[in-house]
């Protein structure tokens, strides 16, 4: 067992390390400035942060789609909106929450964290990360533009055919559906090719795969669930778009189509989706509990096989969603077998942090605090979860309000609760600011006793028969108080998140100074500066165990690399590179891209294209011709390879 010693003076061997290469390395590795900089980065940090305020945004924009539809729905016959407005702000709302808030905000933790765990320089490749975010956040203004135009989304955010059909949905609502989430994809797939490289390659030297941070894994284990589950999204999309504009009749039953295909396509991404957005949150809760517990992570390769476990068997499960369409009985048997195995895994990872805290001499941080509310959250989200994996049960309940009360628990109390637990732990990181611990505990109460208060009531108002997706509903249902206590805890959720809010942003202006590591971490992000230099590590350490911040001949790395060129790579703006299993050191090292203008070119030629296809100009789709040409000019090697023997030379790169 790995504790945390009583006293520890981990930082000092990077900062003096730091002190004495720091100058060399910021010749190679400069910090620009200006609005050119910031059109042009691609530092792995700048970009992460970027993902996860962008993402932020849309989350806000999303939730106030949702406040309008709780007010429109507190009382019976509600007049706040009408029907066309509120099918497109309960489509525009899940369809933001799921694809342009809850995956991007953790791959901008990952962008900006797991280079820094890794104990390397940045991404594999920078120059597909900042593209990557340039089609994310393009991708958002078409949707949350869209609303301005009456062109939402609006038949749900899984989209059925054949209501999504255009007999049924005419107009470029459900076009703007479809070419968005085709367009996001790539941004998606960039990224999880991304993490998967630098994850694989770019390792400290000894940091095998038995001495990988958990949440390193998580991303990578969400990384491969996204290159193999959006496919069928993304060929879904395509029929129906297809369907729609060119009268292809994919999933026309009346002219040889199949309507239960798009369920299928659409749930082979769907289920699968929920942990693509689960894992890498409870990848941060696995980085907290640790760090607050002060000793590693109980059993340490269960938790990382139940992280696999998840990813493999989560493609089993997709017809769970599908149990009152009428698929043959004995089918729906193993389905549900599957969904109830699939529960084992995420009960290892539980019983993975009560053993830590358990174990260890646990210390109630603001984001601790956050930690164990999104365990009694995801606990009781669990529980409805294994419900809805009896047939029986899931046929009574489905499209039901008790289905929106599970998927909230899942979801918002298993991803957003852990999000917020990572902004308290790293915003020192981020930033180089501490936060309060009073506006910290204020935004805890009041976010969990809101959430609880708007979505504990679902459950009720479901069993009793409030179907979802009705934008009114008579008064002598009984469903009234139900929804009346649903609208207040969302306006008390509100108020808490605001909290939130100002607490960062309070922390941003009037904040303490951070020290490098203010919580006595055990991973090497906490070996850099807060916030961290643009060359992230002085010395490329050695890790000798899965707690390098904590393992003094991890710490020692520092110091005798001093002396080493290999390890400073002072002389050229390159990343080390290392096996992929056990990390060993690999020659040579691989250089690294400077800022471009190129990701930016490429996202804004996309997007052109996307709007001209959108708008049906086909002509217009012409201004692709540009993207292929910034990438040809991108992929196009300038520069000779570095020499095998590691002096300076230069290399082509992404």
């Amino acid at each position: 067992m790995t504790v945390k010693p009583d006293t520890t003076t981990a930082a000092s061997a990077p900062r003096a390390a730091d002190d004495a290469v720091g100058e060399r390395l910021s010749e190679t590795w400069p910090e620009e400035h200006g609005l050119w900089a910031w059109f042009t980065t691609v530092d792995h940090k700048k970009i992460g942060r970027r993902y996860m305020v962008t993402a932020a945004a849309y989350f806000v924009l999303a939730g106030v789609a949702a406040l309008v539809m709780r007010t429109q729905l507190a009382g019976p016959n509600g007049d706040v909106v009408d029907p066309e407005l509120f099918d497109q702000l309960f489509s525009l709302h899940g369809t933001a929450m799921i694809f342009l808030f809850a995956t991007p905000m953790l791959f901008g933790f990952g962008n900006f964290l797991v280079p820094l765990m890794l104990g390397t320089r940045d991404m594999a490749f920078p120059r597909l990360n900042a593209f990557g975010y340039w089609v994310f956040a393009a991708a958002g203004i078409l949707m949350f533009g869209s609303l301005l135009f009456e062109a939402a989304p609006n038949a749900g955010w899984f989209a059925y055919v054949p209501l999504s059909g255009s007999d049924h949905s005419p107009g470029y609502n459900l076009d703007v559906y479809t070419l968005g989430l085709l367009f996001l994809g790539v941004s998606t797939t960039a990224g999880a090719i991304n993490f998967i490289v630098t994850a694989l390659k770019l390792r400290a030297p000894g940091m095998s795969l038995n001495r990988v941070p958990v949440f390193v894994w998580a991303i990578v284990v969400t990384s491969f669930m996204v290159i193999f589950a959006l496919p069928p999204l993304n060929v879904a999309n395509a029929m129906l778009f297809l369907d729609r504009r060119f009268g292809t009749n994919f999933f026309d039953t009346a002219e040889g189509g199949d309507a239960v295909l798009w369920q299928h396509l659409f749930w082979l991404f769907g289920h699968p989706d929920v942990y693509i957005i689960v894992l890498p949150a409870l990848g941060i809760v696995s980085a907290i509990v640790p760090t607050f517990s002060r000793r590693a992570i109980a059993a340490y390769p269960l938790i990382v096989l139940a992280t696999v476990a998840t990813g493999i068997i989560s493609f089993g499960v997709w017809v769970h969603h599908m149990f009152a369409v009428g698929l043959p009985d004995l089918s729906l048997t193993f389905f549900s077998a599957a969904s109830l195995i699939i529960t084992v895994p995420a009960g290892i990872q539980v019983f993975c942090w009560l053993g830590t805290m358990l174990m260890g001499r646990l210390v109630l941080n603001v984001a601790m605090l956050w930690v164990l509310g999104f365990i009694v959250l995801f606990v009781l989200g669990g529980v409805t979860g294994v419900m809805f994996a009896i047939v029986p049960f899931d046929q009574q309940t489905t499209d039901s309000y008790f289905v929106v009360a599970h998927f909230h628990y899942v979801l918002f109390g298993g991803a957003v609760f852990p999000i917020i637990a990572g902004l308290f732990y790293w915003w020192p990181k981020f930033t180089g600011r501490m936060t309060s611990r009073r506006g910290g505990l204020w935004s805890f109460w009041l976010t969990f006793a809101g959430f609880n208060l708007a979505f504990f009531p679902m459950h009720i108002s479901g069993l009793l028969g409030m179907p979802r997706r009705i934008y009114v509903y008579p008064g002598d249902t009984g469903w009234t108080v139900w929804n009346l206590l649903s609208t207040l805890g969302a306006y008390l959720l509100t108020v808490g998140l605001l909290v939130t809010l100002g607490t960062l942003v309070h922390s941003l202006r009037r904040g303490e100074r951070a020290t490098d590591d203010p919580w006595g971490g055990e991973t090497l992000e906490w070996a850099a500066t807060s916030p961290p230099k643009v060359y992230n590590l002085p010395v490329i350490p050695t890790a000798h165990s899965l707690t390098p911040m904590w393992d003094e001949r991890s710490l020692a790395s520092f110091t005798d690399g001093i002396a080493d060129d290999e390890r400073v790579l002072a002389h050229q703006h390159a990343v080390l590179r290392t096996s992929e299993l056990d990390g060993r050191l690999e020659h040579p090292p691989l250089e690294m891209p400077e800022d471009s203008p190129l990701p930016l070119v490429v996202a804004a030629s996309l997007f052109a294209g996307t709007l001209a296809l959108l708008l049906g100009w086909y002509e217009g789709t012409l201004v692709l011709l540009v993207a292929v040409a910034a990438l040809c000019w991108w992929l196009w090697p300038h520069r000779s390879p570095i020499p095998e023997d590691g002096a300076d030379g230069g290399g082509g790169q992404t």
